[in-house]
């Protein structure tokens, strides 16, 4: 149950406006999200303009945003954004069954700069390996990089990147620079940035699951 009421539409008349523009721009639904951050109205709506032009409104196409928004939800824990947008969304971008199940896995690597990430991390080279030196991780986090292409395993490794330890490293970046021009790095580092700031809200919050949004069509 959530931490704070959440509004409810007959209760607030005076919040008609702001209600029916979401609704006009999110299939004729008012979502969990909203019902929270309807508490402070300019804060929701700011948030509302803010998502649309982050989703809807940059040259960053449809799979890729979903890959955004899906591996963030993945990493922070927030299963109710990774529910709703593996449930709709992300098949209405051309998802693949598989590529749902591989951005789900916590744990997954995109690449050998993850590897070199871990060690820097863990500060030992024999920290996670085994005699052979390679990762301990289980088949389906080495193997989950598989179901994408290049340009999608670099846009990953970017968004876990900054999700897991806010500093990028410089490989990672490269990587990136070879598949989106500076205007889609930009639209991309805010989506991220965004969601990130949505999932720990949600969770924070402890937003109750709802049914999903209707599919188009």
């Amino acid at each position: 149950m959530a931490r704070v009421s959440l509004i409810e539409e007959h209760e607030h008349p005076e919040l008609a406006a702001e209600i029916g523009t979401i609704r006009g721009g999110r299939r004729g639904t008012l979502s969990m999200i909203y019902r929270l951050m309807l508490h402070s109205p300019a804060a929701a709506m700011a948030w509302y303009e803010q998502n649309s032009a982050l989703r809807w409104e940059t040259k960053l196409d449809g799979f890729v945003r979903e890959l955004v928004i899906l591996r963030v939800a993945v990493v922070t824990r927030c299963e109710y954004v990774r529910r709703v947008h593996a449930g709709v969304y992300a098949e209405e971008e051309g998802f693949s069954p598989e590529q749902i199940a591989a951005i789900g896995v916590p744990e997954a690597r995109w690449s050998d700069v993850d590897d070199d990430i871990d060690r820097a991390r863990d500060g030992v080279a024999g920290v996670g390996a085994d005699a052979a030196g390679r990762g301990t991780l289980g088949i389906a986090a080495t193997s989950a990089s598989r179901a994408f292409d290049a340009r999608s395993r670099a846009a990953l490794a970017y968004i876990d990147a900054m999700t897991r330890d806010v500093h990028v490293p410089d490989t990672v970046f490269a990587a990136l620079r070879t598949h989106f021009d500076e205007r889609q790095i930009v639209e991309l580092t805010m989506l991220v940035g965004a969601y990130n700031m949505l999932t720990r809200v949600l969770q924070a919050l402890d937003a109750d699951f709802e049914p999903l949004p209707p599919k188009k069509g």
